[in-house]
C-alpha cells in the first residue's frame, strides 16, 4: 500500500473512529471491485465489522481524499515547473486538508489572464509599490514622479500610483492565511441577506418570504438556502453576505480592518499611510469581497445540497422499503376523467392477464357499465386487491370502487390508494416499451400502479430515482452527486431484501451487488430460453457471469424451490460448508434445520468457526437459518381516507384525518390526506416534545393521524398537526425586520421547539416560510 493511501486511510480511520487496519482492508476490497453491500454483509471478519453506513461514508471520503491528492499533485507539479516551489511552501501544500486551502496556497502561482497588476509590473512599477509598502515615511506623489514614462503608458503621477496600487492589491489578496482568516470570520459572523429585485414582486410571489430576509449564513437550513439560490437564479432575488447593518455606509467594514491589521498598515499620519489605507479599501472591496462571497456561497450551496440529497436519500429508502402487499392478484386503476380509467389485471407474480378502459367518471359517467366490468374481472381472476393511482380523478375512482366493494362483499376486495409519482415517466420509457411492446402507454401506467402495490421495491427500481418525487429542491442540487447517492440507496435496499432470480425484472437484477444491466439482461434472456434457474450454481451458465461476479452477487440472489434449500436464503454459497457441518455434527438434514429456532438457539457459534469463517459470519449464518430469506420490510397496511373529503374545499379546521406520509424534509412532513394536495405538518407540530430531526418521528410511507389547523384554498395550502389536542389560532403574519435579525432571534424562530401555545406556529407565513413555498414533485 502506497504512502498516500496509508495517509488517506489514517484520515478516514480518525473520522470514523475505527482502527486503521479496518479502513486499509475496506479500501483494498473496494479497489478489487467489491461492492459495499457485499463487504458489509459477507466480509465482516476482514473489515472488523464495518456496517453499510460506515462503508458508504468511507467510500465517499475515499473518493474526496483521492481527488484532493490528485489536485495536490497537480499543484506541486505546476509550481515546480515555475521554479517557485520552496521547502516551506511544499510543506504547507502537503499539510493542506481541504480543497479550499489548497487553492488558496496555489492562488499566487495560478496561471491568470493578464491583470492590471501584471501590466503595472511590466511597466516597471514594482519598485514603486515595494518602496511605498516598505517605508511609510515616503511621499507617494513625490516618489511616483520618478516612474513617469509615457512610452510605457505611465503618463502622470496618478497612472504610476494606480499601477503600484494594482500590484499591492494582488499581493494583499493572495495570502492564504489571510484568506482563511477572512473566510472563517464571514462564515461565523456574516448574515445571508436576500432582497427583492426591482419590479419583480408580482412575478416572484412564490419567493415572498425572502423579499427582505436575513439570517446567519452558517445557520441557514438547506431548504431556505436553496429557495434563495433559486430565486436568485430566476432573477427575482439578490442574495449577498453582510456584516452588521448594510445601511451604515460610513462605517469601515470589519474585514477591511482585518486586512489592514494582517499587513500591519495603520494610519499614523505618515505620508504613505493614507494612500496605503486606500489600497487596503480597494483590496477588500474589489479583490477579496467578491472572491470570498463566491467561495462562501459555494460552501453554503454545497452544504445545502448535501443535506437536501440526504433528505431525498432517506425518503427514497423509506419508500423503497415500504411494505409490499405481496403476491396477490391485483387490478391496477390509472384514474382519468375525459380519457377514462385505464385498467390492468395482474396475477400474484405480476403477469398481465387482462387490460382495458372504463368510464365511471365525468363526463361519461358510465358507472353501471364500468362496475360490471370490474366485477367480472374480479370474479374471473380471483382478485384480492384494487390499486388506485392517486392522480387526477383518484377520489372519484376511489368512491366508485368503494361502492363496488359495498355492493359485492362476497368478492372480498380491498382498495388501496397508491402513490403514482413517476409512473407516467416509466410508462413512456424504453424499459416499459421492452416489457410491454404491444400495450398502450396508458395501460403500462395501470400495470405499474398494480405492481407498486404488490412490491414497491421491484417496481420503483424501473424509474429514475429523481422522478419518484420524495425530494426537496431536487433540480437545484448537483445531479451527479445526487445520482451517486440515490444509486447507492437503491443498491443497498435491493440487496438488503434480496432478489428472486426467476421472477425479477432486468431492472431489479441490475441493482444486485456485482451485476450490471448487461448481465441482468443476459440472466433474463437465458431464463426465457431454458425456464427457471434451479440453483445458484447454474447462474454461471449466464454469459459474462464469471467467478468474481458470482462471488459478489450470489448471496443476494434467491432461487425459490430449487435443488438446494439454502439457495433461497441469504447464506452465501461460499459458506454452505458451515451449514452442512452444523447439520452433520447434529445428525440432521440441512433442510430440517431451516426455521427450527429452538434448535438453532442451542448452537454455540464458536464451535463452527474455522480458518476461513470467523465468529461474525457464523453468527450471521445461524441467525439467517432461523428465518431463511426473511424480508426486512414492515407489515402491509394502508390509510383510510375520510368519506366525503375529496378536495381542499371539503376540509374544515379541527377535522381529524388519516393520511400517508409522502415526503419528509428538515422542516416537517407532507401528508397525503386524499384531497390531491399534500398538507404540511411543521416540525414543531410533529410531537409534544422537542424534535430535532423529523425523520426520528415519521418516515415516507407511514400511516398517521392528523388534525387540520388551517386551509388556504386559493393557494392550495393545508396546515396540519400530529398533536391532536392543538387548537387553530389566527395570528398576524410574522414580519421581517429591515435590519439583519439577531442570531438568538433566528435560532428561536427556527430550532423547531414547540411553542408554549398549542398552535403549531399558527399562520401560513410561519409554517410555509420554512417550506420555501416550493415543494418538488
Amino acid at each position: 500500500m502506497s504512502n498516500t493511501i496509508r495517509q488517506i486511510a489514517n484520515v478516514i480511520s480518525t473520522e470514523l473512529q475505527v482502527d486503521q487496519q479496518q479502513v486499509d482492508a475496506a479500501i483494498k476490497l473496494l479497489d478489487e471491485g467489491a461492492t459495499v453491500p457485499f463487504i458489509s454483509r459477507y466480509r465482516k471478519e476482514v473489515t472488523g465489522g464495518l456496517d453499510d453506513s460506515q462503508m458508504r461514508t468511507l467510500e465517499d471520503r475515499l473518493r474526496y481524499l483521492r481527488e484532493l491528492e490528485d489536485r495536490r499533485g497537480s499543484i506541486l507539479k505546476s509550481i515546480t515547473e515555475q521554479e517557485k516551489l520552496t521547502p516551506e511552501l511544499e510543506a504547507e501544500i502537503r499539510a493542506a486538508e481541504t480543497k479550499n486551502r489548497l487553492e488558496d496556497l496555489y492562488l499566487p502561482y495560478k496561471q491568470k489572464r493578464r491583470t492590471k497588476g501584471q501590466i503595472a509590473k511590466e511597466a516597471g512599477l514594482q519598485p514603486l509599490a515595494d518602496a511605498l509598502f516598505g517605508d511609510r515615511s515616503l511621499d507617494p506623489e513625490q516618489l511616483a514622479t520618478n516612474f513617469i514614462d509615457p512610452e510605457k503608458g505611465i503618463s502622470d503621477v496618478k497612472s504610476a500610483l494606480d499601477g503600484a496600487k494594482y500590484i499591492l492589491m494582488e499581493h494583499f489578496s493572495e495570502d492564504a492565511n489571510l484568506l482563511a482568516k477572512l473566510r472563517d470570520f464571514l462564515w461565523t459572523e456574516g448574515n445571508l441577506s436576500s432582497r427583492i429585485n426591482a419590479d419583480k414582486a408580482q412575478q416572484g410571489e412564490k419567493f415572498s418570504d425572502y423579499f427582505e430576509h436575513d439570517e446567519p449564513i452558517n445557520e441557514a437550513p438547506s431548504h431556505r438556502a436553496l429557495a434563495m439560490f433559486r430565486g436568485r437564479n430566476e432573477g427575482i432575488l439578490s442574495v449577498s453576505i453582510v456584516i452588521g447593518d448594510p445601511e451604515e455606509k460610513s462605517l469601515t467594514h470589519p474585514c477591511e480592518i482585518m486586512v489592514a491589521d494582517h499587513w500591519k498598515i495603520r494610519d499614523e499620519g505618515r505620508p504613505a499611510d493614507r494612500w496605503l489605507k486606500e489600497v487596503i479599501r480597494w483590496t477588500w472591496r474589489i479583490k477579496l469581497y467578491t472572491h470570498l462571497e463566491t467561495d462562501l456561497m459555494g460552501r453554503l450551496r454545497e452544504r445545502a445540497e448535501e443535506e437536501a440529497i440526504k433528505v431525498f436519500a432517506s425518503n427514497l429508502k423509506d419508500l423503497l422499503l415500504a411494505a409490499p402487499a405481496g403476491p396477490k392478484a391485483t387490478i391496477g386503476l390509472d384514474p382519468g376523467l375525459r380519457t377514462g380509467v385505464k385498467v390492468a389485471v395482474v396475477d400474484g407474480n405480476g403477469k398481465v392477464l387482462d387490460h382495458g378502459a372504463i368510464y365511471p367518471t365525468p363526463p361519461q359517467n358510465k358507472i353501471a357499465e364500468a362496475s360490471a366490468t370490474i366485477v367480472a374481472m374480479a370474479k374471473k381472476y380471483q382478485i384480492e386487491l384494487i390499486a388506485i393511482g392517486n392522480g387526477t380523478a383518484s377520489r372519484e375512482t376511489d368512491r366508485f370502487v368503494g361502492d363496488i366493494i359495498t355492493a359485492h362483499p362476497d368478492l372480498g376486495l380491498k382498495k388501496v390508494m397508491v402513490n403514482e409519482s413517476g409512473a407516467s415517466i416509466y410508462s413512456a420509457s424504453e424499459f416499459a416499451a421492452r416489457e410491454y411492446p404491444d400495450l398502450d402507454v396508458t395501460i403500462r401506467g395501470a400495470i405499474s400502479i398494480a405492481h407498486r402495490l404488490q412490491d414497491p421495491l421491484a417496481e420503483l427500481v424501473k424509474i429514475d430515482p429523481k422522478s419518484i418525487g420524495v425530494g426537496q429542491y431536487q433540480h437545484d442540487v448537483s445531479q451527479t452527486q445526487m445520482a451517486r447517492s440515490l444509486d447507492a440507496v437503491v443498491e443497498d435496499c435491493v440487496n438488503s431484501v434480496g432478489v428472486d432470480v426467476n421472477t425479477a425484472s432486468s431492472a431489479l437484477l441490475s441493482r444486485v451487488s456485482g451485476l450490471n444491466q448487461t448481465i441482468a439482461n443476459n440472466i433474463v434472456e437465458l431464463r426465457d430460453q431454458q425456464g427457471s434457474f434451479t440453483s445458484r450454481e447454474s447462474l454461471k451458465k449466464v454469459k459474462r457471469f464469471g467467478e468474481k461476479t458470482f462471488e459478489q452477487a450470489a448471496g443476494f440472489l434467491r432461487i425459490m424451490g430449487g435443488n438446494n434449500p439454502l439457495d433461497s436464503s441469504a447464506v452465501h454459497p461460499e459458506s454452505y460448508s458451515i451449514v452442512e457441518k452444523i447439520a452433520r455434527v447434529n445428525d440432521r438434514e440441512v433442510i430440517s434445520i431451516l426455521g427450527d429456532g429452538s434448535f438453532l438457539k442451542t448452537l454455540d457459534a464458536k464451535n463452527f468457526v474455522d480458518e476461513k469463517f470467523g465468529l461474525p459470519t457464523v453468527s450471521d449464518i445461524i441467525s439467517e437459518l432461523d428465518k431463511p430469506g426473511r424480508d426486512p420490510r414492515p407489515e402491509f397496511k394502508t390509510a383510510e381516507f375520510k368519506d366525503g373529503v375529496e378536495k381542499i374545499s371539503d376540509l374544515v379546521e379541527e377535522m381529524i384525518l388519516e393520511g400517508t406520509v409522502t415526503n419528509v424534509t428538515n422542516f416537517g412532513a407532507f401528508i397525503d390526506i386524499g384531497v390531491h394536495q399534500d398538507g404540511l405538518v411543521h416540525i414543531s407540530a410533529l410531537s409534544n416534545t422537542f424534535v430535532k430531526d423529523p425523520r426520528a418521528v415519521v418516515k415516507a410511507g407511514d400511516i398517521v393521524r392528523v388534525k387540520v389547523m388551517e386551509v388556504d384554498t386559493q393557494r392550495k395550502r393545508i396546515a396540519l398537526s400530529m398533536r391532536l389536542d392543538d387548537k387553530p389560532e389566527q395570528q398576524k403574519p410574522r414580519k421581517r425586520n429591515d435590519k439583519p435579525v439577531s442570531r438568538k432571534a433566528t435560532k428561536q424562530a427556527t430550532d423547531g421547539r414547540p411553542s408554549n401555545k398549542p398552535s403549531p406556529q399558527g399562520t401560513f407565513a410561519q409554517l410555509f416560510a420554512d417550506a420555501g413555498k416550493i415543494k418538488n414533485k
